[in-house]
């Protein structure tokens, strides 16, 4: 019966047009998204919106006295409404697309406007073959872009005024943020790499020298830091040591709020702390096992990390807390599931979770250290702790992520698409890398948060009058009360 099929397909055809489409190969099939795949990216997407408002605004609000608790509500939530603006406009394509000359530094304006992307463009996972719609790459992506600045605020806390805000705050994201995320993370992809690998391979030996060409052509379309060979799950570098230290330049250059050191400034609600501080730690599984970009082992991995470095992390503190002041307060627990949050983002996806555990512990007793002893040794008004808790925190981090992340310790190791297997692992040789990655951040942040607030200060001045200081932010920027009685 097949040779009779045939005899008349030829017939109605041609028998060289048939033996043409017989000898041709079947058309490779584009790979779709999966649905559970995709409604993890969105499902995650809404957690990390969740981590910054209401989570990190109730957070910060609890922490500062009852005249400027608005003002911190209204800054956070300006921060992630003008970068949504931002991203769609040029944020995204000038941290995920190609940049040319400069692309070892920031990408280009080709995906401005999101221009050609459409309900049916897919973004790549870190699966070779698996893809989710780029809509919610998109989405995601945006809320990383905007707690990141959201974070910096706290250190200015009760004396920066909106204005100065409202205008770092973009020149911030444009000139720092984006092209730290490009540096750190943006790559070509699982599949180019993969397919250079393949056809290197395969290459007669004549064609060798062009295939080479092309593998490192593919290498090089990545990232500085990304090209270096770091790694980052989920932000230690990108969202923590960034926010952190230009938090900490923030406080040095805005100045000690008016009382410091000789005023009580107690938080006026660390009910809205906690509140803000378990907010944050919900938002985070997205924040972490959203990073997987699949609803797979690695996210699952993720989250059980930031379970278990999160409140090993709290304990740290209190029990640091307990044997340096003789009580544990619910300021330091709080305060230490932040800083295990934040140690666990860059190890979520790569250290297994005893590792996770060891993490935590030390970021938990090194951040309250850094947050108590340090700080007043020093002198500087950090507010809120940004610098203490994330900056450090995130070094801790980035760089235990480069000893947890060996098979050796429980961990994945890092995954070679060229060998298409995990390759061996170097630890001494990842944590230089990673040393050198959070330098890269602290240079390029520091340095750049530093010109920043310098412009804006000439522009339009940092902070209010003493007299209005002391009045409260509440009233003077927004002409409203938290609380009226």
């Amino acid at each position: 019966m097949k040779h009779g099929l045939l005899r008349r397909l030829a017939a109605l055809v041609g028998a060289a047009t048939l033996a043409a489409l017989i000898a041709t190969p079947a058309l490779a099939v584009a790979p779709t998204p999966n649905k559970g795949d995709t409604a993890w990216m969105l499902t995650a997407s809404a957690l990390v919106l969740l981590m910054t408002v209401p989570g990190l605004a109730l957070f910060y609000g609890g922490l500062v006295r009852t005249k400027n608790m608005l003002s911190m509500l209204m800054q956070v939530f300006f921060t992630v409404c003008i970068i949504c603006v931002i991203w769609v406009i040029y944020g995204y394509s000038l941290a995920f697309s190609e940049g040319g000359t400069f692309n070892s530094f920031v990408g280009g304006l080709s995906k401005a406007f999101l221009a050609g992307i459409t309900p049916d463009s897919t973004a790549e996972t870190f699966s070779d073959g698996v893809v989710i719609p780029e809509y919610a790459y998109i989405c995601f992506q945006m809320t990383f872009a905007a707690i990141t600045p959201a974070l910096i605020v706290g250190s200015m806390a009760e004396r920066m005024k909106f204005s100065a805000i409202v205008l770092f705050i973009p020149l911030w994201a444009t000139f720092v943020y984006f092209p730290i995320a490009h540096m750190v993370w943006y790559w070509a992809g699982p599949s180019a790499t993969v397919q250079a690998a393949k056809s290197l391979a395969s290459a007669a030996p004549d064609a060798k020298a062009a295939a080479q060409a092309a593998m490192d052509a593919v290498s090089a379309n990545a990232g500085l830091a990304f090209q270096w060979g770091a790694i980052d799950f989920a932000g230690g570098t990108v969202v923590h040591i960034n926010s952190g230290i230009a938090g900490f330049m923030g406080a040095l250059l805005v100045g000690k709020r008016v009382g410091f050191g000789r005023e009580a400034m107690p938080p006026h609600s660390l009910t809205m702390t906690l509140i803000g501080a378990a907010l944050l730690w919900v938002g985070w599984f997205g924040f972490n096992a959203g990073s997987a970009l699949e609803a797979s082992g690695t996210a699952a991995l993720a989250m059980i990390n930031t379970f278990v470095a999160t409140a090993a992390a709290a304990l740290a503190w209190m029990l640091a807390e307990k044997f340096a002041k003789g009580k544990p307060s619910l300021l330091g627990g709080a305060s230490g599931a932040v800083a295990g949050l934040v140690a666990v983002t860059p190890a979520s996806g790569y250290a297994g979770p005893m590792g996770a555990l060891v993490l935590g512990i030390v970021a938990g007793v090194a951040c309250m250290f850094m947050c108590s002893a340090v700080k007043n040794a020093m002198g500087y008004d950090d507010a809120l702790d940004v610098f203490g808790v994330h900056c450090i925190g995130g070094i801790i981090g980035a760089i235990g992520t480069g000893i947890l992340a060996s098979p050796a310790l429980g961990g994945t190791g890092i995954f070679d698409y060229s060998a298409g297997k995990v390759a061996d692992y170097d630890m001494v040789a990842q944590v230089i890398t990673q040393a050198k990655t959070v330098c890269l951040t602290l240079v390029w942040s520091g340095v750049g948060s530093a010109i920043l607030f310098t412009v804006v200060k000439a522009l339009v001045g940092l902070r209010p009058g003493t007299d209005q200081e002391r009045e409260g932010l509440d009233l003077v920027d927004h002409g409203e009360r938290a609380y009226n009685y």
